[in-house]
């Protein structure tokens, strides 16, 4: 499957719209893009996922390193998606309380782009949570 990534700018945003599905062999193009838009100084960050029909834990990890550059430079990363089956993918892994994720474009426009984490940071425990290997978790998510 094919995953198209275009960006634009709405004011001191970055808009990434993405579309298709972002797994493991998609991943690395998301990947490229959102590191190119840091390096060239664009650290707030909305990626549209509206098109996406796919996600799966590299896609998560893109996400995730993204939000980390972002940060890095005082930046955001909100997201857009209202597919539940995607929705659903973030409350499983908790990501919920990492990114602001909005149901429209609009409202991730209407949000400042200042705005900061909304709960936690990420740190090397909610890493290891990604790829499933965190201690004290079994493979069926039972302690």
């Amino acid at each position: 499957m094919e995953l198209t990534v275009a960006t634009r700018r709405e004011g001191v945003q970055t808009v990434i719209s993405v579309a298709g599905q972002i797994d493991v062999y998609t991943a690395p193009t998301l990947r490229e893009r959102l590191n190119e838009l840091v390096a060239d100084g664009e650290y707030h960050l909305v990626v549209d996922m509206g098109g996406v029909d796919f996600l799966d834990s590299t896609g998560l990890g893109v996400l995730v390193g993204g939000l980390k550059r972002a940060r890095s430079h005082a930046g955001s990363l909100q997201l857009v998606c209202d597919q539940e089956k995607i929705l659903k993918v973030f409350r499983i892994t908790g990501l919920t309380k990492v990114f602001p994720i909005h149901a429209s474009l609009d409202g991730a426009l209407a949000e400042p782009a200042e705005a900061g984490p909304r709960t936690i940071s990420l740190d090397a425990t909610l890493e290891k949570t990604l790829d499933g290997s965190a201690d004290g978790e079994s493979s069926r998510g039972t302690p």
